[in-house]
């Protein structure tokens, strides 16, 4: 009876430790290491511009966004350079069309109409 109950409390140990050390060593299954690196990635490289006025634009934006108003975007030219993606938006997208027309014109060929700032902040919550 002794060697059945030692028997007993060390299958009921080793379940107990068994599951401690799973649990320990158990990584969540949310997004991968891989995918998040992948989209942070991604929103580092794109180079957001709010055509806006700084009037409108200190109302809200795009997080990391810069503030050129359609009416400096040729003076700004050098700060488009070298960007490998840029995505333009403004209140409605209006502005923002107008925007990559002129960039476009200037030799830039890696311009997104990104529409409202609104917008641009839903697809980058996604």
């Amino acid at each position: 009876m002794k060697n059945v109950l030692k028997i007993g409390f060390f299958v009921l140990f080793m379940a107990f430790s068994t599951t401690v050390i799973v649990a320990q060593n158990k990584i969540p299954v949310t997004k991968s290491r891989t995918t998040q690196k992948a989209k942070q990635t991604t929103k580092n490289e794109i180079f957001y511009v709010d055509v806006r006025t700084p009037a409108e634009f200190a109302q809200g934006s795009v997080k990391g966004a810069i503030n050129i108003p359609l009416d400096q975007i040729e003076n700004q030219l050098a700060k488009f350079k070298g960007k490998k993606n840029i995505v333009v938006f403004c209140r409605s997208g209006n502005r923002s069309r107008q925007a990559k027309v002129i960039l476009e014109q200037n030799g830039f060929t890696n311009i997104k109409n990104g529409g409202s700032w609104e917008d641009v902040n839903a697809k980058l919550k996604k």
